[in-house]
């Protein structure tokens, strides 16, 4: 999916293989297996036979399977650890 995405139409997808694709230009590409919560807005896949690929389309990662959040990364901050 690209652009905007409706989160909703992810939980109709499960057993689909779907690309997630990042501005990097990296995949995530797997099955999806399933989804989180049970009813309304997906904040969570489970993804099975999973690849993840870097911007020049190598293979860079294998798993079975790969808990995803499927949303917009807003942010990220240090939690613990040296600043």
């Amino acid at each position: 999916m690209r652009g905007i995405m409706d989160y909703k139409k992810l939980r109709d997808m499960v057993s689909h293989r779907v690309t997630f694709d990042f501005d990097s230009g990296a995949k995530v590409i797997g099955t999806i297996a399933s989804c989180m919560p049970a009813s309304g807005p997906v904040q969570m896949l489970v993804l099975s036979k999973v690849q993840v690929l870097d911007n020049a389309k190598n293979v860079i990662a294998k798993y079975a399977e790969l808990p995803l959040v499927p949303n917009n990364l807003i942010g990220f901050q240090t939690t613990e650890g040296p600043l």
